[in-house]
């Protein structure tokens, strides 16, 4: 990428994190900073010891299909304590809040349409070495969040203006 362009963000995130609800105030600063510029990608990297983390992830991606995946994917990390308590009652609920076709986002989840999408990710997530979330992948370069988040934002921004100046 030598043409001033800039690489995509893979944000690898699991639902019920409350890190991957922090990491959205970085996301939300690189969006306001490069625009339409940057692309970033959700990647669901669901963890064992979130029992409703894989049903979010698939709720996620039917709300995607739906043409509403970030503000699901957004209001549904603002409640990570209650999707905890309450699964997915609670997807469905932020669905309807957000005029999603929450009986189809249901059957989404009763088919499991969006299994394989989840799979695939989880599986390209442990092959890459992604062990924890948020876990960020730009140009290449993955940057765990898993931990700590401090200073990931600096560290992304250097990344991309590497490759923007080219």
């Amino acid at each position: 990428m030598t043409d001033g362009s800039l690489p995509r963000l893979e944000l690898w995130c699991e639902l019920q994190c409350p890190d991957c609800r922090t990491a959205l105030d970085d996301i939300r600063a690189l969006r306001a900073a490069y625009g339409d510029a940057l692309t970033v990608e959700l990647r669901h990297f669901p963890l064992e010891k979130h029992k409703h983390a894989f049903a979010a992830a698939q709720a996620a991606e039917e709300a995607f299909v739906q043409g509403r995946g970030w503000p699901f994917v957004e209001a549904v990390l603002a409640r990570v304590e209650e999707l905890d308590r309450r699964g997915e009652a609670l997807l469905l609920e932020v669905a309807r809040e957000l005029g999603l076709d929450a009986e189809e986002m249901d059957t989404a989840l009763v088919d499991g349409r969006h299994t394989l999408v989840v799979d695939a990710d989880q599986a390209e997530g442990k092959a890459i070495g992604v062990t924890g979330t948020p876990t960020y992948v730009v140009a290449g370069e993955r940057l765990d969040g898993g931990k700590s988040q401090q200073g990931l934002r600096e560290r992304i921004v250097a990344v991309l203006e590497r490759h923007r100046a080219g």
